[in-house]
């Protein structure tokens, strides 16, 4: 090297192809290869420093190595120097207030970091599209930066300055994931460097002290049931149970471990060669060292259980008690294998029993504990690399050389991955079957199925993804706990258990999301959860899933619930059946059936204590060749019902030759299934017929004793032409509408003649009788059509051939034939009857044919009397208009109110004679009722006034024309007319009945009664009911009524004399003596004197001469409205001023407690003297309605009828 530099050379640097570059404080750079040959020399425009090999980033990848050599110029310049491209160097400067260059890395894909005096922090990439580019600038040091470094194992940068050490993620520069303050170091930092692993950061200071931090802890660690053991410094390992929630306690350890191994009580440390073993106790500090032990070689594992320890070295292992005396510890201490020939132990792990070991050469041996003897070898087909037991030790999983994954005895599992490291088993009590397989980026699932309808089977659930250098301790009911680099652990929730969190009550999820939950929970066997997920948010199909989930677990208590819960009774009911059985595989097979898989449900069948199953489902699905089969190998006495159940099945599928066979295997020729003989028979006969062979097939049908066979094979035998065979089978089953059917078809009428007695339907006796029309056999015909119910053809024989008229005329009337009525009318038409002819066309439905004969041979009444009810509008207007043109007044009318045409209809019955008057005038009456027209109203009023004719009506048509008009009001006035003149005429009881009549109408209409009315009603009634007491021999009641009657005189001036007579005699009779005598007195005066009854004047005279003035006192009683005491037959209250409701039994006025009504007019009556009257009377004296005692009831509460005669008053 000499003579290259005429200066002191102050850096240099080597590259990977063994060249050496080298600056001096004669700012050159020189490149000179390992034999001191000059490569390159160039001259600088400053001092050199930060010499360094390194590659360029280009477009293209290049093979040459390290190309370029990079240095500080001045402190200013960053220079790049390109050993093959000398001319183009590149000078790199940056911004002034960056300060000078400090020190520069090179990372990565050809980026460089560089950090500047001032603080700052940038990064440059020098691939040459990007060069002179700044990628991330920071200031990351307030005044100073001293040094950077880059870890490329952790892809971490740092930079020290002032007093602080920041670390930043590679991949994310922004990101600082530390910083260290070092506050004693006032002087400043000074220089900074990463060990090749990144485990250690040194930094040196000003002061002249050297800081080394511990930047990642190896990842050690170990479990054993819920407790972890895991360092979590470089001399600390600390023992942690947050399941069971126990303190953590931090074991101070002699060395840096390079194993650690936990037991129940112990934990041990050790490396190389070496463990420290370490007791875990209750006092403080929590822990006890025990010893530390030296074992034959470097020790590649450790297990322990609560007295053993078992350690892994130069393939073998040692077993040895952890705490005993070292005289036991010899003797209690042992070597595996006993034999070198069994091949090295690559693999081993410790449960409470057993010992478990794998072997280079792929035995799996399993050790009891306690006596040192082998259980159980399994052999593998390769090396067994690691073992991994349950807590128990019951079940094994185990990774070969090939990285394939095994469960001990069962089978391999199932999407294993190749790059799996290790393996967990749940330790939560319930899910012993579940484990995790770890790789470094996910964890995977699996759960093991012991009990199921396809035998024990592992599945995976699916996966989880695991964080950046994180590595599992602890799987417990869902959630793993991880070890991280920086000596702490974090809890991972398995993403296939997310429906635990559902169970929390916390989420809310979507139905996919909650299908896939309800998924994982039955694959993970959690019944209660899946249970809960679906009575909370699950359909019909999440519930059917569940179901059938616990058919396969072979769970029939907890399938019967699922199924009830969701309505499937077939299910729940099946499953009751077979709830109590104790033969596994019996019960799998019913399983298995339940689920449609019937194949393994007839292996399972077979392996159970009742393989006969197997054949009995076999023959439910209708699978003949598989129960045939069995049969044979399981019941051979069951062929001939299962080969008639094949024929039968074959039968209807159109397989006949083969049909034939099975029915013929199937005859038993047994009598005691004599059914099912006749059955298979009967099947040969059908097939017999179908395969062609009509003889055999027919004979055997007609022996067979059934009808039905008969039939069907008739039916065949039809389907086939061959109908005269078919016609005799009907006929001997007693088919006998089938059998006339195919005589008909063959034309044979003489046997259908014999049949016919026999024949119901009525098509086959239709066909005969048109058969016999044709021959002239008309009796016969008609019988025939009469069978057949054709009304139609029956009329036309009897009217054309056989001359019949009476019965024809019967049918038609009977029958309400149309067809039948137009041919009854033509023939009647021919005879000249244009009555019956007109009825019936009417009949048949031809209204205008009637009308017009009626027309031309003057018969309209008989047409408009059959018309009736059932004509149109159009009909009624044509019979008008003909009587209207016959000046048939009446007759015009009536027609003319049935079609509308009221005008017409009133001038047609104002016109018609007097010999027709009332029925005219009472037809008028109601046409003006219907038409509602005031003028034709006015018309009628004026006609019967008379001021028309001058001759005025009768009022009562008046009367009827105001009811019929309902005007009711006027009607009342005009009945109040009537019933005077009735009264004057003497017809009281017509007065009477005319006036209840409208009292009850307007009563109906809630109309006011006028108080004249109602006080003429009273004073009728009361003269109609002195009869009735007189008759009953009552004269008190009599002659109270006639003194009534008597103060009103002068309502009945045709019987005056008569009246006053019969009340003279009733009061004298009654004890009444002064009202006899004022009515004697009455008597006397010359008007009426010369009419008295000659048998009684001298009486009255006499009466009149001597009077005696004593008078019987009438009884009080009180007032149904204030309760005032009155004369009993006193009807105005003089205390309330109230017109007071009177009894119509004995026109008393009527008491509250004694109050009852008749049922059919509704007036009031005391019930106790309405009882009374009925004894004797059958009527109610007001309505003259038939009444029995038994049909009136007492009314206790009357306010609704002393209100409603408030209201009328």
């Amino acid at each position: 090297m000499l003579g290259k530099h005429s200066k002191k050379i102050t850096c240099g640097c080597w590259s990977t192809q063994n060249l050496l570059a080298l600056g001096s404080d004669d700012n050159t750079l020189s490149i000179s290869n390992h034999e001191g040959d000059t490569v390159r020399q160039a001259t600088l425009r400053g001092e050199p420093a930060e010499m360094c090999f390194s590659t360029m980033k280009t477009d293209e990848r290049s093979a040459q190595g390290e190309n370029t050599v990079s240095l500080c110029v001045d402190k200013k310049i960053l220079m790049l120097y390109i050993v093959n491209d000398p001319e183009n160097r590149i000078e790199l400067t940056f911004q002034r207030h960056y300060g000078n260059i400090v020190s520069y890395r090179w990372y990565g894909d050809g980026y460089i970091l560089i950090g500047f005096s001032h603080g700052y922090f940038v990064v440059i990439s020098t691939h040459i599209r990007e060069i002179g580019q700044e990628l991330y600038q920071a200031h990351n040091h307030k005044d100073s930066l001293n040094s950077v470094a880059i870890s490329p194992a952790l892809n971490k940068a740092a930079s020290c300055g002032d007093n602080s050490i920041k670390i930043h993620e590679l991949s994310e520069l922004k990101y600082i994931s530390n910083v260290v303050r070092l506050d004693d170091e006032t002087k400043g930092l000074d220089q900074l460097s990463w060990t090749d692993d990144g485990q250690l950061l040194a930094v040196s200071t000003q002061k002249g002290t050297l800081h080394v931090f511990l930047t990642k802890l190896p990842i050690l660690g170990d479990s054993f049931g819920t407790r972890l053991a895991y360092l979590t410094s470089l001399l600390e390992v600390t023992v942690s149970n947050q399941v069971e929630g126990e303190a953590p306690v931090a074991i101070e350890v002699e060395v840096e471990p390079n194993f650690i191994a936990i037991g129940p009580y112990h934990v041990a440390v050790g490396m190389n060669n070496r463990a420290w073993f370490y007791a875990l106790v209750d006092q403080e500090p929590g822990y006890n060292k025990l010893k530390d032990i030296e074992y034959l070689g470097t020790i590649a594992s450790m297990c322990l259980n609560a007295d053993y320890a078992a350690a892994l070295f130069e393939g073998k292992v040692q077993l040895h008690m952890i705490e005993g005396k070292d005289q036991e510890e010899k003797k209690q201490m042992k070597l595996f294998p006993d034999d070198d020939r069994q091949g090295r132990i690559l693999c081993h792990a410790l449960t409470a029993d057993f010992l478990y070991y794998g072997t280079d050469s792929g035995n799996v041996v399993c050790v009891l504990v306690e006596d040192w003897v082998t259980v159980s070898s399994y052999s593998h087909s390769v090396g067994v690399r690691k073992v991994f037991p349950d807590l128990n030790g019951a079940r094994l999983v185990f990774i070969d050389d090939k990285n394939g994954g095994f469960l001990l005895s069962h089978a391999n599992l199932p999407n294993f991955s190749p790059t799996i490291t290790g393996l967990l088993w749940d330790n939560w009590h319930a899910d012993r079957g579940v484990f995790v397989a770890y790789d470094d980026d996910k964890v995977y699932t699996y759960a093991l199925h012991k009990t199921t309808i396809h035998g024990p089977r592992v599945v995976l659930v699916g996966n989880t993804p695991l964080l950046f250098s994180q590595k599992p301790l602890l799987l417990y009911n869902g959630e793993l706990t991880c070890q991280t680099a920086s000596g702490k652990t974090s809890e991972v929730a398995l993403s296939t258990h997310s429906f635990l969190k559902h169970s929390t009550g916390t989420s809310t999820d979507s139905p996919p999301e909650i299908d896939k939950q309800l998924a994982q929970a039955l694959m993970l066997k959690r019944f209660h959860e899946a249970w809960d997920l679906c009575k909370s948010s699950g359909s019909n199909a999440d519930w059917t899933e569940l179901g059938k989930a616990c058919l396969i677990h072979m769970e029939v208590e907890l399938a019967i619930q699922v199924y009830r819960m969701s309505g499937n009774v077939g299910m729940v009911l099946s499953l009751q059946g077979i709830q109590g059985i104790e033969d596994m595989n019996l019960l799998a097979g019913h399983l298995a059936m339940f689920l449609g898989d019937y194949n393994l449900a007839q292996d399972l069948y077979l392996s159970s204590s009742c393989p006969i199953a197997a054949l009995e489902m076999r023959r439910d699905l209708l699978n003949w060749d598989s129960a045939l089969m069995l049969a044979k190998r399981l019941a051979e006495d069951q062929i001939p019902f299962i080969s008639k159940e094949y024929a039968v099945h074959l039968e209807f599928i159109g397989d006949y030759v083969n049909a034939l066979a099975h029915y013929e295997k199937g005859m038993t020729h047994n009598n005691k299934f004599q059914e099912h003989d006749e059955a298979c028979q009967a099947g040969v006969a059908r097939m017999s017929i179908r395969m062609g062979d009509i003889r055999r097939g027919a004979a055997q049908a007609i022996q067979h004793p059934s009808r039905v066979l008969k039939k069907e094979c008739g039916a065949i035998l039809e389907s086939m032409k061959q109908f005269s065979e078919a016609a005799q089978l009907y006929e001997k089953g007693q088919y006998y509408d089938k059998a006339a059917s195919v005589y008909i078809r063959c034309k044979n009428w003489a046997k259908v003649g014999e049949l016919l007695q026999h024949v119901s339907s009525p098509k086959i006796h239709l066909q005969y009788a048109k058969a016999k029309e044709a021959d002239g056999k008309y009796k016969e015909a008609a019988r025939a059509y009469e069978s057949a119910k054709d009304w139609d053809s029956l009329i036309r024989v009897l009217l054309d051939h056989l001359n019949n008229p009476e019965d024809a005329v019967r049918i038609v009337r009977e029958t309400q034939s149309i067809e039948g009525a137009k041919m009854v009318a033509r023939f009647f038409l021919l005879l000249n009857d244009y009555g019956s002819a007109i009825h019936f066309l009417v009949l048949s439905q031809c209204n205008d044919e009637a009308f017009q004969l009626a027309q031309q041979h003057g018969q309209m009444e008989v047409y408009a009397d059959i018309i009736g009810s059932e004509a149109t509008q159009e009909d009624y207007q044509s019979i008008a208009l003909y009587f209207e043109g016959e000046k048939k007044h009446l007759q015009a009318g009536k027609f003319f109110q049935k079609c509308g045409q009221y005008s017409r209809a009133l001038k047609h019955f104002l016109k018609c004679p007097s010999t027709e008057d009332n029925l005219a005038v009472e037809m008028a009456i109601e046409t003006v009722g219907q038409a509602k027209d005031s003028s034709l109203t006015n018309q009628l009023i004026d006609y019967l006034m008379g001021e028309s004719d001058g001759m005025p009506k009768d009022a009562k048509y008046l009367f009827r024309l105001y009811m019929a008009l309902q005007q009711y009001r006027e009607a009342a006035r005009t009945a109040i007319i009537i019933a005077r003149e009735e009264q004057c005429a003497g017809n009281y009881r017509n007065a009477r009945d005319v006036l209840f009549s409208m009292y009850t109408e307007l009563q109906a209409q809630k109309i006011k009664i006028p108080a004249e009315m109602a006080t003429n009603l009273m004073i009728l009634h009361s003269y109609l009911l002195v009869k009735i007491h007189v008759k009953r021999g009552d004269h008190l009641k009599g002659a109270r009524m006639l003194i009534r009657v008597s103060n009103n005189i002068s309502k009945f001036p045709a019987h005056v004399v008569p009246i006053l007579t019969s009340a003279v005699i009733e009061c004298h009779r009654a004890g009444l003596k002064n009202s006899a005598f004022s009515f004697a007195a009455m008597l006397m005066r010359p008007e009426y004197r010369n009419e008295i009854d000659p048998k009684y004047r001298k009486k009255i005279e006499a009466m009149v001469r001597r009077p005696d003035t004593s008078e019987l006192e009438e009884e009080t009683t009180p007032c149904p409205f204030c309760g005032f005491q009155l004369p009993q037959n006193e009807l105005l209250c003089i205390s309330c001023k109230n017109n007071l409701p009177y009894c119509i039994a004995t026109g008393r006025h009527m008491l509250k407690e004694d109050w009852s009504v008749c049922p059919h007019c509704e007036f009031p009556a005391l019930y106790s003297q309405f009882i009374l009257l009925l004894e004797t009377e059958t009527v109610c004296p007001m309505c003259s309605e038939t009444l029995s005692v038994k049909q009136v009831k007492k009314i206790s509460d009357c306010t609704t009828y002393l209100q409603a005669d408030e209201l009328d008053q």
